[in-house]
Parts: structure tokens; C-alpha cells; sequence
């Protein structure tokens, strides 16, 4: 199982786990990542790992469990 958790506190509020999946990831009233879906379905786990690697800040983490 894919695990999806993200640290607010060092968030850039760059929005592209937002644009890339919006139904795993959002943003609180400050712009800050919020996860939605911590364990998100098989077919989006290659997303979810892009969506991590592409995060400038490095606040989104990925765990397989």
C-alpha cells in the first residue's frame, strides 16, 4: 500500500500536486498542501510518486507500506 502525507509547514504553495491531482491533493485557506487521499488507489501511485518528485520544496512524502 501507497502512503501520501505532506508537511504544510515547508510548502511553497507552488500548486502543482494540486494541478497534477486534485483528488489526492489541496490547499487550506493559506495555499498550503493538504493531503485528501493518504492512501490513493493503485492507478495513481505513479502520479502521486511525480507528483512528490516534482514538489520544489520537497513536502510531499511517499511511503510504500
Amino acid at each position: 500500500m501507497l502512503r501520501v502525507t505532506a508537511n504544510p509547514e515547508t510548502c511553497a504553495v507552488s500548486s502543482l500536486c494540486v494541478y497534477r491531482l486534485p483528488g489526492v491533493f489541496d490547499q487550506d485557506e493559506d495555499g498550503l498542501v493538504v493531503v485528501l487521499d493518504e492512501t490513493p488507489d493503485g492507478d495513481l501511485h505513479e502520479e502521486v510518486r511525480r507528483a512528490a518528485r516534482g514538489c520544489p520544496t520537497k513536502s510531499i512524502h511517499v511511503t510504500e507500506e
